[in-house]
């Protein structure tokens, strides 16, 4: 019985510390893409501010800078994001030494670019892309993957606008490529973006992700109704007002969004790992009934044999009310005259009579009548 008890305790208990070791993972890299989020915001931001002659970054992207140093600090050696990190980090360091509005627009498309593959790292090495949920998994691509698409895209849509304003004629035509392009992919991001979150309320089982969802989205939605019509796809010059300001209302919609996806993941992976610490409790109950049932078989036949070993107590030494009846039906008849029992029917010691229906009584009796 302990052999196979053994093997199947063995075979959960390996089963669930992968699970609780996968979804801790997954965890760390939650907390990772979650310090993301306020730098790829802080990008789009310096880029802006880049392209319309500020030379200094905002102070926002210095506060994201150092959060997602502390987190690769943290979680760098497990999800190996350190070089990844430490090369992104020199070239946001170096954004300010690009002269042109040009060159500045290239640099931040090279740091940007770099922190969409940062993105996919973390996606990658935290497991994240293989959770076996379909809530989570659809949650995480929107997250980790659109949601930091749109904001690229939805910014450079924007700046390219500015740049058509104010870009001599012969360097218009490539600017205005890049524009239509720009366009053509947040409307493919957004649609990609709007169908994972839509998986993900389809088949999750968190009671809050929908509502949660709905303010978020709703913001979302106007914002990219507003660049759509400041772009003015159909080909007509782009409204660089109408632009800029769907920018700025997007920014704040997808991180407001990104926000409470990245809650709701955190919160079902919490769920998960309070599941699997359940299950882990219940094996160890288990084996442990399973032990206390092969020591009770083990020691109950000993005890048995134990009792059926000890000696019968004499009569005299067993408890008042215990009953006599088969000590006393086996005892000897008392001793007659000089330590011989009487013959059958002879009188007693000290003259008794003979017991009634005595057969030489009745002979006497009989004589006595004839005489």
């Amino acid at each position: 019985m302990l052999v196979p008890t053994a093997v199947l305790f063995g075979r959960v208990w390996t089963d669930n510390a992968d699970k609780r070791d996968q979804i801790q993972l997954e965890q760390k890299g939650v907390e990772y893409i979650t310090t993301l989020t306020p730098l790829i915001s802080a990008l789009a931001e310096s880029q802006s501010t880049s392209i319309a002659g500020v030379a200094e970054p905002p102070e926002t992207l210095a506060a994201a800078v150092t959060g997602v140093s502390e987190a690769d600090a943290r979680l760098g050696d497990d999800l190996r994001t350190k070089e990844r990190w430490a090369d992104l980090k020199d070239k946001i360091s170096k954004l300010p030494s690009a002269t042109s509005r040009i060159d500045k627009l290239n640099a931040h498309i090279e740091v940007t670019d770099l922190t969409l593959a940062l993105y996919a790292a973390v996606q990658r090495n935290s497991k994240l892309a293989l959770d076996p949920e379909a809530d989570i998994s659809s949650l995480q691509q929107a997250v980790a993957t659109y949601m930091p698409r749109v904001t690229v895209e939805v910014n450079r849509t924007g700046d390219y606008a500015n740049l058509l304003q104010t870009l001599p004629a012969a360097n218009r035509p490539q600017i205005q490529a890049q524009f239509a392009y720009e366009v053509i992919a947040v409307q493919e991001s957004v649609k990609r973006l709007t169908e994972a979150l839509q998986s993900a309320v389809d088949n999750t089982t968190s009671a809050t992700l929908s509502s949660s969802l709905v303010n978020a989205l709703d913001s979302f939605r106007r914002g990219i109704e507003q660049l759509i019509r400041g772009a003015d796809p159909t080909g007509g010059q782009p409204s660089s007002g109408t632009t800029s300001t769907a920018q700025t209302t997007l920014q704040g919609a997808l991180s407001n969004l990104a926000g409470v996806t990245l809650r709701e993941m955190d919160r079902l992976l919490d769920d998960r790992l309070d599941s699997l610490n359940y299950r882990r409790g219940e094996a160890v109950v288990m084996g442990a009934l399973a032990l206390l049932f092969v020591a009770g078989a083990l020691i109950w036949p000993a005890f048995a044999r134990r009792r059926d070993s000890e000696p019968v107590a004499p009569a005299a030494d067993r408890p008042i009310g215990e009953s006599t009846r088969d000590v006393a039906l086996d005892r000897p008849a008392p001793p007659g005259p000089y330590g011989a029992p009487p013959p059958y029917g002879a009188p007693g010691p000290y003259g008794q009579s003979p017991g009634y229906g005595d057969l030489d009584a009745t002979r006497g009796e009989r004589s006595g009548a004839l005489r």
